[in-house]
């Protein structure tokens, strides 16, 4: 099949939604089918996977997640882009993420009567209310509720990224459960894998003699960055030795927080770190955490932790639950003080360590590979293209009588 992906986003920049986006192309492509994305000028390319770009906006350099009105017209010109590309590559379906995607596919969707699944990852109005972009009692949260409901509808089929979104677009926004589809994130268990630990510390200049706790995505408040600084501060009032590594951006807020607590020593901010540099970098550690608040949004970096055999603690959510099952670590949501306190038994049980690592990674290699997902979204893609055909003969077949 021929696979346009609409993704209104600077990918690749190495975050979650990116490396969803990106290992969708690759296992799709890795099946024999074709895949082309249209996204922003700004990120970089991923070796094998052609992508088309709009024109360079000299004035927008933003790599970071988040909402912000330049989007209007970077999402008017992703459209402009992929008109000529659509009449080139003549795709069979389109597969729009984030929900500015799913709006410019409805357009190229009534203009080229082609298929349209939406890759939904989270609320538009939940994510600009977690960014601070607006309040959840504002004016602009309304009118954004209610642009998010139509682009809801707009879409063949929505794909979510984790079950409770699924639960949210049925429950919350009345999306027909028929509609609705969970193809959460998986993760390529030959790339990722655990590592010679020493080699890997001393590549990531990490101190060989003191447990190391990693933490890998975007550090913003609602991904509990500010909760994961506190921890460590309690951490450093119970005495506990740990060394975290924090790998992620913008780190400059974080940094300088740290150092203003006195919590410089026992961290190692790396910043935005290559995708293809996590699986070492992950290997350094002997425990992962994930203070994640939100309750809808996918949560990636679940998946690089589990497959480098990684013991994880996250906060107790329905997305975390999905993903880890039995081989998780819940502290109580939002608590720091319940994680540190986590962290703290863990690093002092090595045996409980290894036997989640053992387990944790037989569960990322038996249930979350990319190569399953893809198999899953094949399916949806062959059943709505057969729906369209048949409709369509229908049609066709009412003209004649």
């Amino acid at each position: 099949m021929r696979i346009l992906m609409l993704a209104p986003t600077p990918y690749f920049a190495d975050r979650g939604c990116h490396v969803r986006i990106y290992e969708e192309a690759r296992s799709l492509m890795a099946a024999g089918h074709k895949v082309r994305i249209v996204t922003y000028h700004l990120g970089r390319d991923m070796p094998g996977i052609p992508v088309t770009r709009i024109p360079t906006i000299p004035w927008y350099n933003k790599l970071e997640a988040g909402p912000s009105w330049h989007k209007i017209y970077l999402d008017a010109l992703l459209l402009f882009k992929a008109v000529p590309l659509i009449l080139e590559f003549r795709p069979h379906i389109i597969h729009a993420h984030l929900h500015e995607g799913a709006f410019i596919g409805y357009i190229l969707k009534k203009m080229f009567r082609l298929p349209l699944i939406f890759d939904y990852q989270g609320s538009l109005t939940g994510e600009c209310i977690d960014h601070g972009f607006f309040t959840a009692s504002s004016f602009a949260a309304r009118v954004f509720k209610r642009i998010e409901n139509m682009i809801n509808n707009f879409a063949d089929k929505i794909v979510t990224s984790s079950g409770s979104a699924n639960t949210e677009l049925t429950n919350g926004w009345g999306v027909p459960p028929e509609k609705v589809a969970p193809i959460i994130d998986g993760v390529d268990t030959d790339v990722f894998r655990p590592l010679p630990q020493d080699e890997c510390r001393e590549r990531a200049a990490i101190p060989k003699d003191v447990p190391v706790v990693a933490y890998l995505g975007v550090l913003s408040r609602y991904q509990g960055t500010d909760l994961l600084l506190d921890c460590i501060e309690t951490l450093r009032e119970m005495n506990v030795s740990a060394h975290f590594l924090i790998m992620g951006f913008p780190c400059e807020q974080y940094r300088a927080e740290a150092e203003a607590r006195g919590l410089s020593e026992a961290i190692t901010f790396t910043g935005k770190i290559d995708y293809k540099d996590a699986p070492t970098m992950l290997s350094a550690a002997d425990i992962a955490v994930a203070p994640k608040l939100s309750l809808t949004e996918a949560n990636g970096k679940l998946f690089n932790y589990m497959a480098c055999g990684l013991p994880v603690i996250a906060f107790d959510t329905p997305v975390n639950r999905e993903v880890l099952g039995d081989t998780g670590i819940y502290a109580r949501y939002a608590d720091s003080g319940d994680m540190a306190k986590m962290i703290a038994a863990l690093l002092s049980d090595h045996e409980a360590r290894r036997q989640y690592s053992v387990d944790i990674r037989e569960k990322a290699v038996n249930e979350h590979s990319w190569k399953s997902r893809s198999e899953k979204l094949v399916e949806l893609y062959q059943d709505i293209v057969k729906a369209g055909e048949l409709t369509s003969h229908g049609k066709n077949h009412t003209k004649k009588h």
